[in-house]
């Protein structure tokens, strides 16, 4: 094969295999739970059981006693500043006073083994006074005399839509929806290994999606300037959101610098979930106006987010829910209130999806309302609405790029069904000639189709990409190329996080197309190089994709002259050495909304994606059967066909969990499940066939025309199959995850 055709293979728009596949599949991928050095000692964190009270108390005097035992710290050691946060510094590293959520810690422990360490920070003697905890997010936005969880009130965000003065209409149908409180169930726990320097300073090893982010926090904590806390990527076992605020980055750079060893920190899975944020659970209030022919008129909407204890990234997910609070729809008038409240239930941040996931459960529920108040089908009533290229969504921001959604409603619904249940030769006698491993229940054998009912159900969801509302959103690169063995080699170093959705493939696809060279490595990302931001809000193909590019480019351009005279690559390598570029790309800007009427051009780019789905239901048991998802999405320019088709099934994958299963159990703030025996997620058995169809129609202000693809499928699946359970079973199901007796009791 020759060099120009192994480059094909291998550039943009070529199923590239992940350079860190392999190892992952075969088990020899160093996670940073496997971080390991001979001299290291094993860091704890001590958590509040409760989850609002006063502490009188701590004495440590017991812990520091105990064998093995080199450090025991309090937020009296902190040495620095005591408060951190994403957007807002209002989470302690430890717990000063007070504690507002259940799990929150309070000190911190280096023992020379991990199971010491655990009972040392058993011994820690804390005194606490409890009080009455805030739990119901609408007491604490609307009660006054509710108490307030922050100083400033409860309410941290509210975001208004205002557009027109209409809110009348032939038919109005309203509803009332909920969202539980999903977990990003990521498989790698919160670990990272923290290493003392020489010059004081750190070098921390760290799973995160942010390395800089992490850094610009943790500094400040520790009384150090950012240039000696040093951060390198150590092997992310999933992400989703939940790695974008830190979880013990600070506690482990604390116990190393104090004992002079290096520590490292592996939370267990039940500390996994007190230990990183969770998807806002909702409570929304919906009412469209419209048409006796279906077409919208009007939407009004309260949507709540329950933040939790602390801010984390809720007022930017209120911005989300709000400005894409009627979907991709056509409508005049709008009058959306969104908010955001603190109250002592555990933190609510980040999660694949980012406050779009919420409002479009709703806004899609009503969509089926209103087709029925009107005598359409579904499909129909969402293709009246549609928006496309030119339309205005309800902040005033024009969609400049294509938005085919029509069009992909139309191939959706043309796609064939799943044939209804056949007879198998594997079915038992008195089973009719049903194959009773797909029936609901499956080989629990609890029906042989006497209870069984089909339903099919759509979704559309549209989902910002980048960050929004005027954020400094760019991404670095630093492209070099140098002869290694006497043949050109590119380095490509980012500090963009690969969390599993293939950025490292991705960068190396860009390199080898822009530069034409089949030999590329990508440097582990740390924080030797300029920021690329968060790996989060389907951002990083776009950004530091774009950054990838313009690196190669500006390489490109000073080979192109090196080789002016004719002479080869390798021959002008010789002559110059290495040839090295750094660029930073931003794409166009955005704005914040209007406090007041919610206006403004906010988003960098918007994606669609739609989806079918068809469940059986035994509608005596309750349960839950998916038989297929259908999916239609554009992304503007496929980059990997095989990545992409990975990232739109496990979106699909986490929006059926939250439509059917997936859901933290909190009461009176305090988490019932914290363990993957209790709060389920789909497995390979819950996950049916898919239909995939991907579009191009391409960005014109995106690198390469590119359209991020990871999070569109997450919202559009939950709604869908809710719709299709409700089809099959007639009952309203105001609330997801559907669990089995909100359908046995009810039908």
């Amino acid at each position: 094969m020759s060099g120009i055709e192994t480059r094909q293979s291998l550039g943009i728009g070529e199923s590239v295999l992940r350079p860190d596949g392999t190892l992952k599949v075969t088990g020899e991928f160093a996670y940073s739970s496997d971080l390991y050095l001979a001299d290291m000692i094993w860091g704890v964190t001590l958590r509040s059981p409760h989850p609002s009270a006063w502490i009188r108390s701590i004495d440590v005097g017991p812990a520091l006693g105990m064998p093995g035992v080199y450090a025991v710290l309090t937020h009296e050691d902190v040495p620095g500043e005591k408060f951190y946060g994403l957007e807002h510094r209002d989470q302690p590293v430890l717990a000063v006073d007070q504690v507002r959520y259940q799990g929150e810690p309070v000190a911190l422990v280096a023992a020379d083994h991990p199971e010491r360490a655990r009972r040392a920070a058993a011994a820690v003697v804390v005194e606490y006074e409890v009080r009455e905890a805030v739990t119901d997010p609408r007491r604490a936005a609307f009660d006054a005399s509710c108490p307030a969880v922050q100083d400033g009130g409860n309410v941290l965000r509210h975001q208004p839509i205002r557009v027109g003065s209409v809110f009348e209409a032939p038919v109005v149908v309203t509803g009332e929806y909920e969202v539980g409180m999903q977990d990003q169930a990521f498989l790698g726990p919160e670990s990272g290994l923290a290493v003392p320097a020489e010059d004081g300073g750190v070098d921390l090893y760290i799973a995160t999606q942010w390395l800089h982010a992490d850094q610009r926090q943790i500094a400040p904590c520790l009384g150090l300037p950012e240039e000696k806390v040093r951060l390198s990527l150590a092997g992310v076992g999933g992400a989703f959101g939940a790695r974008e605020d830190l979880s013990m980055q600070v506690h482990a750079c604390m116990l190393a610098l104090r004992t002079g060893r290096p520590v490292k920190i592996v939370y267990n899975r039940e500390e996994s979930f007190y230990g990183h944020v969770h998807r806002h659970p909702a409570r929304m209030r919906y009412e469209h106006g419209a048409t006796r022919e279906g077409r919208l008129l009007y939407v009004k909407a309260e949507i709540l987010l329950d933040g939790g204890a602390y801010c984390s990234t809720s007022p930017a997910v209120v911005g989300n829910a709000a400005s894409l609070g009627v979907g991709p729809y056509e409508v005049d008038n709008v009058w959306i209130d969104a908010y955001g409240v603190y109250t002592n239930n555990p933190p609510c941040g980040a999660m694949r999806g980012f406050g779009a996931v919420q409002a479009c459960y709703a806004y899609e529920s009503q969509m089926d309302r209103l087709a029925e108040a009107c005598g359409i089908s579904p499909v129909e009533v969402r293709i009246r609405n549609a928006v496309s290229e030119g339309s205005r969504l309800a902040t005033g921001q024009v969609i400049d790029s294509p938005a085919p959604l029509a069009e992909m409603l139309a191939e959706l619904a043309a796609m064939p069904l799943p044939a209804t249940p056949t007879a198998s030769e594997d079915a038992s006698d008195d089973a009719g000639g049903t194959d009773l491993l797909n029936m609901p229940g499956g080989i629990s054998q609890t029906t042989h189709g006497e209870g069984v009912r089909r339903g099919v159900g759509y979704g559309v969801g549209i989902k910002n990409i980048c960050f929004s509302e005027g954020f400094d959103d760019h991404s670095t690169a630093r492209v070099r190329v140098e002869l290694i063995g006497g043949e050109p080699h590119v380095l490509v170093h980012t500090a963009a996080a690969e969390v599993g959705q293939g950025l490292l493939m991705v960068q190396e696809q860009i390199a080898r197309t822009e530069l034409e060279i089949d030999t590329v490595t990508v440097a582990r990302a740390d924080t030797s190089v300029g920021s690329a931001g968060s790996s989060s809000a389907s951002r990083q193909s776009y950004v530091t994709g774009g950054a990838v590019r313009a690196a190669c480019q500006a390489v490109r351009e000073r080979l192109d002259k090196l080789r002016a005279d004719g002479s080869s690559l390798v021959r002008a390598l010789e002559v110059a050495g290495a040839v090295e570029e750094t660029r930073e790309y931003r794409h166009r800007p955005t704005f914040p909304l209007d406090p007041l009427t919610g206006q403004g051009d906010s988003h960098t780019q918007l994606a669609l994606c739609v989806h079918r789905a068809v469940v059986d239901v035994d509608v005596e048991l309750g349960l839950v059967k998916v038989v297929e998802l259908a999916a239609v999405q554009d992304v503007g320019r496929i980059m990997n066909p095989l990545a992409l088709e990975g990232q739109i099934h496990g979106g699909s994958a986490q929006g059926l969990g939250l439509a059917l299963m997936e859901e933290i159990q909190v009461q009176d703030g305090v988490v019932r499940n914290p363990s993957f025996t209790d709060y389920l997620i789909p497995t390979i058995l819950d996950m049916p066939p898919m239909r995939v169809s991907i579009m191009e129609n391409p960005d014109p202000h995106a690198p390469y025309g590119l359209r991020g693809a990871g999070e569109p499928p997450t919202l559009s699946a939950t709604p869908a199959v809710a719709a299709a359970v409700r089809a099959a079973t007639g009952l309203p199901l105001p609330r997801v995850p559907i669990r089995p007796h909100d359908i046995a009791l009810n039908g």
